[in-house]
């Protein structure tokens, strides 16, 4: 039986898309696949046992159904934060390990999902990714997603940590216009290193957007026009605070993005809603004058006010569309299609044997 750790960089990297596309691949390939998320941390109930949320999302996915606390043996609640805190940390290897015996019992391969940074998330109570696949003796993949940069200094530590247990990197959401530097730069500096990148996966809008509904929630704002159409996705937002013409012109870049503009610029509201933006978002808590939402109300375009101004909601939506979780089906069959595409099977294979 083979174990694969998949771990990251950092958080919200894409390890639950790249765990859900093996654990896909593999069971079309026939083979029994296990899985299990050793810490998790977001708490949630299913039949009366505390399990970890994407855990349990995971498992729905790969058509498994197993015990949540088996599952996710580790869930970081605030109960046991305070007890690590006030009295020191418990065994929480011993849980995982036991947790992982039964968990591989008939299977043919283990998927073990991380949670945050592979080589810090967790270390305070010893359960930091190195250490939990040390543990479990698991081969790992690493994820490394683009956020303004690559972490490479991440991925060689890891690599000489790890040693032969590494299989390899995935760099997850490449623009398109540093594609030619990932490929003909990165890629051979971190093979000279002995890190193979078993995948590049290009930046995916789709995989990153979110429903306005959930944008309101988020931002704690109220949705006063387009009720009936605020489950469109989101993929990408423009800041209104500038000339009308500067405006259009970037607006026609985007291709129907939400729109960020304080609530007395109606001239832009009324531009952004003649170009059929996804929804307009009004800062400082300022209402649209009737025509801005008569208008609103007539193409069933949502308006979200905000109670905050347009710089503090405009870094708000940045790290929403950043740290946007998987959970549309959808979603799923998209992401998976993308992976399947872009990831170096044969060698991923060849690693395992």
């Amino acid at each position: 039986m083979d174990t694969i750790y998949i771990g990251s960089t950092s958080g919200y990297a894409g390890k639950t898309l790249i765990t859900i596309s093996l654990g896909l691949y593999f069971q079309q390939m026939g083979l029994k696949v296990g899985y299990m998320k050793p810490v998790g941390v977001l708490p949630c109930t299913k039949d009366g046992k505390i399990g970890d949320e994407d855990a349990l999302f995971v498992q729905k996915t790969l058509g498994l159904d197993e015990d949540p606390e088996i599952i996710t043996p580790v869930v970081v609640t605030r109960d046991l934060q305070l007890s690590v805190l006030q009295n020191g940390c418990p065994d929480l290897m011993g849980k995982i390990l036991k947790s992982y015996e039964i968990l591989k019992k008939d299977k043919d391969i283990m998927l073990i999902c991380g949670s945050g940074s592979f080589l810090h998330a967790g270390k305070y109570c010893n359960v930091a990714g190195i250490d939990v696949s040390t543990l479990l003796e698991s081969r790992v993949i690493l994820i490394d997603r683009f956020f303004k940069e690559f972490y490479y200094d991440y991925l060689v530590s890891a690599k000489e940590l790890l040693k032969e247990r590494f299989i390899g990197c995935i760099l997850n959401s490449v623009p398109d216009q540093i594609m030619e530097t990932v490929e003909n730069l990165l890629t051979p500096l971190l093979k000279r290193k002995g890190i193979e990148v078993i995948g590049v996966l290009p930046k995916d809008p789709l995989l990153y957007a979110i429903p306005i509904k959930e944008i309101a929630l988020r931002l704690k704002g109220n949705i006063v026009a387009g009720q009936t159409n605020i489950g469109s996705l989101v993929k990408d937002f423009i800041i209104g605070t500038m000339q009308v013409e500067n405006f259009m012109f970037h607006y026609q870049k985007k291709g129907n993005p939400a729109v960020i503009v304080g609530g007395d610029r109606s001239d832009l509201q009324l531009v952004a809603l003649e170009g059929r933006c996804k929804c307009l978002i009004l800062t400082g808590n300022i209402y649209p004058n009737d025509i801005i939402l008569n208008r609103a109300r007539e193409l069933n375009i949502p308006i979200i006010i905000v109670k905050e101004d347009t710089y503090t909601v405009a870094k708000k939506m940045d790290k929403i569309l950043e740290r946007i979780k998987l959970r549309d089906s959808s979603k799923v069959s998209h992401g998976y299609n993308l992976v399947k595409q872009h990831l170096h099977w044969d060698y991923i294979k060849k690693a395992l044997k």
